[in-house]
């Protein structure tokens, strides 16, 4: 039909054509909403087709579920109230970082390798890798490391790969889309590519051997300098803690970064805004992480920790278990299990296990026996070994402070504590090497460690403190720490 002016009236307005098609597929999607970034989107299990696997079945599987009972920041919880938050939300918000840095980066990996898979496989690789990558984690994450795990050469990357492979492989295997695309008809994900990501280089030349080109430069997203691990933990542990609510820059980051053949490469325009990140994480660690009252937590919970595990996760013998060999139990093992656990015990008719119990209720009071008498920090630049200075035997330290102090307090209960932070991996060492800065002055890629504004950073940092059980002998510790670190203050090696 025609107007009086010789015009077609307009169609109706509506805001989708009945036959347009969708931009994405929201009957497959769900969201998590997230303080750091927002909507977390996610695969869910509702409609997709019969025998494929949905991110969300991986989500909720128990061995994820149990990272929200494990929380992120260890024992820094205890001295910093909001900072309650688990490793579930840390693992989400990497697994969401592992997509936009995909989106960033896919073309650039195609153009920098041969024979890269699909944006869809690549990007459900890296988010699984992601959301996956803590999985082995026991209670207090990292301390559980140091003070259970060693005693097997275990770490908890070690783990997570074992459960990955052997308890989630059939999963990992069948699942064929993300939010932002779907697998092609031949691939299908391989759960030992997911195992092999989240692992810590080792330097065997064998780990390299038989993985494609692209998949070795993805490695950095899991165990370079900036990582999705790193980038959302400095994100959201600043934010929770209440350091900051804006850490860094993770925009102008990303948008500077791309694959070359060499690996990883910033920019030279992105490079001050990597600096204020890998600053900003040193002080995370200054401030949150090394806090005076967090170490000394950590000196009370070490004298605990192995009569507990004996009895939380030891054999009728009274051995350590290995959880490598009892993975079952070990799923059951987790912060809010051992803590509620131990709790009981001062009820207990066992003697020893009442006095045991007794003493982590004061430890979960936050009566804390270990108190700071002083503290030096001191940072080693590229050249300066810390492990060929004083600071690299504790024990030695010790003795000569007590050598030092007054005849009548060279037995007075005191404690070392060398708290440390590497700024940057060496590039000599098996997870360096992956990172690379680029200059249009300069031509090619360069290694990041060779770069001048670079290198101006520490390589690493050392905090030093003395605890007591109480204050009255801080002064005389204080002149003591002054004589002995004083003495060595100039020289580079241990005596």
């Amino acid at each position: 039909m025609v107007d009086g002016v010789g015009q077609s009236p307009p169609e109706p307005f509506c805001f989708v054509r009945k036959f347009d098609p969708m931009p994405r597929d929201f009957n497959t999607e769900s969201l998590s909403h997230d303080p750091i970034h927002g909507y977390i989107p996610f695969v869910s299990k509702d409609g997709i087709p019969e025998g494929e696997v949905s991110e969300q079945e991986l989500i909720d599987h128990p061995w994820v579920q149990r990272m929200r009972q494990i929380h992120q920041l260890q024992t820094a919880w205890w001295v910093f109230p909001s900072a309650e938050h688990m490793r579930f939300q840390h693992v989400l918000g990497a697994m969401h970082l592992s997509s936009v840095a995909i989106e960033r980066w896919y073309e650039s990996l195609v153009a920098a390798c041969s024979n890269v898979p699909s944006r869809a496989y690549v990007e459900s690789l890296v988010r699984l890798s992601a959301l996956l990558h803590d999985v082995g984690h026991g209670p207090f994450g990292h301390f559980f490391d140091d003070h259970f795990l060693d005693q097997f050469g275990l770490t908890h990357e070690v783990i997570g790969s074992t459960i990955i492979q052997q308890e989630l492989g059939d999963l990992i295997r069948r699942v064929r889309r993300n939010p932002n695309g779907k697998l092609g008809p031949l691939e299908e994900l391989d759960p030992n590519q997911v195992a092999w990501l989240i692992c810590r280089p080792s330097g065997a030349v064998d780990q390299q051997q038989g993985h494609p080109v692209w998949l070795r430069l993805l490695r950095s997203l899991f165990s370079g300098i900036y990582t999705v691990d790193n980038m959302d933990f400095v994100l959201r542990d600043a934010y929770m803690s209440g350091y900051n609510t804006k850490a860094f820059d993770l925009s102008r980051m990303l948008h500077y970064s791309f694959f070359s053949s060499a690996g990883l490469t910033i920019h030279a325009r992105g490079l001050p805004t990597l600096i204020n990140f890998i600053e900003t994480r040193a002080n995370l660690f200054r401030t949150i992480y090394f806090h005076r009252t967090v170490r000394a937590i950590d000196l009370a919970l070490e004298e605990l920790f192995g009569p507990t595990m004996l009895r939380l996760f030891g054999d009728s013998a009274g051995q350590p278990l290995n959880p490598l060999e009892h993975l079952d139990k070990y799923r059951q093992l987790t912060e809010s299990t051992f803590l509620v656990d131990v709790q009981r015990w001062s009820q207990s008719g066992d003697p020893e296990l009442k006095s045991l119990g007794e003493q982590w209720d004061a430890l979960i009071s936050r009566q804390v026996t270990w108190k700071m008498a002083c503290e030096r920090t001191f940072n080693f630049h590229a050249g300066q070994a810390e492990r060929t200075s004083i600071f690299s035997e504790p024990d030695l330290v010790e003795k000569r402070i007590r050598s030092t102090l007054p005849a009548n307090l060279r037995d007075i209960e005191l404690r070392i504590d060398v708290a440390r932070h590497y700024h940057r991996p060496s590039g000599r060492l098996p997870a360096g090497g992956q990172n690379f800065v680029l200059d249009p002055a300069g031509g090619a890629p360069r290694e990041l460690h060779d770069v001048e504004l670079f290198q101006s950073l520490p390589t690493s940092f050392s905090i030093f403190r003395v605890y007591s059980k109480d204050h009255r002998h801080d002064a005389a510790l204080h002149t003591a720490v002054n004589a002995v670190l004083g003495a060595v203050a100039d020289s580079k090696t241990n005596m």
